[in-house]
Parts: C-alpha cells; sequence; structure tokens
C-alpha cells in the first residue's frame, strides 16, 4: 500500500492554490501617499529562486494600533467569489506569491511603534511556516532588543536596503551563509 502526504504532512504545494487572493500584496490602500514598496525574492540554500513560496505580512498601522480592520478576505454575496480588498482600509494583513523568478512585492504604509513587518513564509519542503521580520533602514540597532542581540552579519540578514525613495528590497534566504533569521514561537 502507499501512503501519500497529506497537507497535515507538509506546508506545500497545497496552500499555493487557496492562499493568495485577490489584492493580497496591496496593504496600502490605493494612491495613499505615505505607501512604500517592500521587495525582494525568496531563495533556497543554493541561491536559487523559489518560485512557488506564499509569504504573509503582519504589521500596525501608522498610528501604532494593532487592531487591524476587516477588508482583505471579503466575498461578493452573489457568487461567494473573493472580491479582495475594499479599497480604502488599512488592514495590517497582507499575503502574497512569488513569481517564476522567486521574486515578490507588496505596497503597504510604515509600520507606526515599531521599525518592522512580520513575515510569515510558506515553501517546498517546510514541514512548517517560518517567521522573520523586515526592519526598515533608520533603525538604531541599539533600540531594538532582537537587532542588539545578533551579530552585524546576522543582523544584515533582516534589514532591508533602500533601493531608491520610498523603495526597499529584502531577500529571504531559506539555507546557506547567509540564511535569514528566523523567528521561534513557542
Amino acid at each position: 500500500m502507499t501512503v501519500l502526504p497529506t497537507p497535515s504532512q507538509t506546508v506545500g504545494p497545497f496552500y499555493g492554490y487557496a492562499l493568495p487572493f485577490p489584492g493580497g500584496p496591496d496593504i496600502a490602500p490605493p494612491g495613499h501617499p505615505g505607501t512604500i514598496t517592500v521587495h525582494g525574492h525568496v531563495l533556497d540554500g543554493a541561491g536559487e529562486p523559489v518560485p512557488d513560496a506564499v509569504l504573509e505580512f503582519w504589521q500596525p498601522a501608522p498610528d501604532g494600533s494593532r487592531t487591524g480592520a476587516p477588508g482583505s478576505m471579503r466575498r461578493d454575496p452573489v457568487s461567494g467569489g473573493h472580491l479582495g480588498r475594499d479599497g480604502l482600509t488599512f488592514t495590517g494583513f497582507g499575503r502574497v506569491a512569488t513569481d517564476a523568478d522567486g521574486g515578490w512585492a507588496v505596497r503597504t504604509l510604515p509600520p507606526g511603534g515599531v521599525p518592522y513587518l512580520c513575515v510569515c513564509v510558506f515553501a517546498r519542503g517546510l514541514l512548517h511556516h517560518l517567521y522573520t521580520r523586515v526592519y526598515l533602514p533608520g533603525v538604531s540597532v541599539d533600540s531594538d532588543p532582537l537587532l542588539a542581540s545578533l551579530t552585524p552579519a546576522r543582523r544584515r540578514t533582516l534589514t532591508a536596503v533602500e533601493a531608491a525613495p520610498r523603495t526597499y528590497r529584502f531577500d529571504i534566504r531559506l539555507q546557506g551563509p547567509e540564511e535569514t533569521v528566523f523567528l521561534d514561537f513557542r
């Protein structure tokens, strides 16, 4: 008898069919003047792109509130299909799939009260998703306990690089000498 893996035994590729939703990468309302873009690639241990990863982002609103707001998973009451975001509400949550080159991008507002975005990584070969943070440039290492606890080389794996005004690059490396720092929540 052959026993096949089920979704409880592995993270992917099952998640790629149901988790992405329309407007998932657009956390900031369209046209908002404070919008920033954070983009990068998900890379495996050999530095190759991971074309079928899904990333979730959470953050507080620019005023520091963490209550969130409904609006990301709206459904059409007639068809039951996804309508996506309402286009007005900042929810503090986004979800984006990587493209064929492992690339991803989210458009959001700067987080208030903390200097980072929280990220959850779902990818093939992972039995459990991974948590990390994207620190935006300008963060004082001494003011953040996590960054202060890391060596400069490890700190760099959590810090985005300004690529253009209001645009930041952050690559996620799943393994290898430049592996991103992942957080262990118990």
